[in-house]
């Protein structure tokens, strides 16, 4: 029973973490064997405020690339 934890920040819709979610059980099934049905895939969101990338939160860096 694989589990493939993903780490996004904030801001996807379930319909993009749906569709990723298929295609990462598709490649496990693919790759590593076995059956979709066994395959677990869980989302963690972290807010951007809270998740910093060499000592700046995302929020701070999509903004200072003019994303905000």
């Amino acid at each position: 029973m694989p589990i493939v934890r993903v780490t996004l920040a904030e801001g996807r819709s379930k319909a993009q973490k749906t569709a990723l979610a298929r295609e990462i059980t598709e490649s496990v099934v693919r790759h590593c064997g076995g059956h979709a049905a066994h395959v677990y895939v869980l989302f963690d969101d972290v807010a951007p405020d809270e998740w910093l990338v060499g000592g700046e939160t995302i929020t701070e860096r999509r903004r200072a690339r003019g994303e905000l």
